[in-house]
């Protein structure tokens, strides 16, 4: 399926997608299993989906933990781009799976309390968001499966640098 133009000057990565994209495999997982489908904040929707997987495999230890979120982030970049292929969009506001994988990783350095969990969440929303260089540079010149992953990847590093310079100095 692709999505047709906007009819009213909306921007084609905001259409909304219809449900039934979940029966296909790949959009399944690259729309978050439906959390990408949310008609405002798809991004959090997706990165709450990530918070989920992450705290589902940390009491397996960390080093599981960040092999599981590898996996996520490599089959990630196949996966994303599949998805845009079929929708004929480019990172289309409804693929969420890079949010998925940004949020794992974040989760890899966040203190084990929830004010460093919810610490972790804002900072990778408000990098991903935000988009400060050089993560805009990236979301604006890459194209394909490995920039539609990359620029949350980079968001969720520099979260991660800065989980780890709040651990330790409190």
């Amino acid at each position: 399926m692709t999505i047709s133009p906007p009819e009213s000057g909306r921007k084609r990565d905001r259409i909304p997608v219809p449900a039934a994209l979940l029966r296909d495999p790949v959009h399944l997982f690259a729309l978050g299993f439906g959390s990408g489908l949310a008609p405002v904040a798809p991004g959090t929707f997706g990165s709450i989906v990530g918070l989920l997987f992450g705290l589902a495999v940390a009491p397996f230890g960390f080093w599981f933990a960040l092999v599981v979120t590898i996996a996520v982030a490599v089959a990630g970049i196949w996966i994303c781009g599949e998805s845009a292929r079929k929708l004929g969009v480019h990172d289309h506001s409804a693929i969420v799976w890079d949010e998925v994988a940004g949020m794992m990783l974040t989760l890899l350095a966040a203190p084990a309390t929830w004010w460093g969990i919810g610490l972790a969440f804002g900072l990778f929303r408000l990098f991903d968001v935000w988009k400060p260089w050089p993560i805009r540079e990236v979301d604006h010149g890459m194209r394909g499966g490995l920039g539609i992953m990359l620029d949350d990847v980079m968001a969720a590093l520099m979260a991660v640098a800065l989980l780890l310079i709040i651990k330790k100095y409190t």
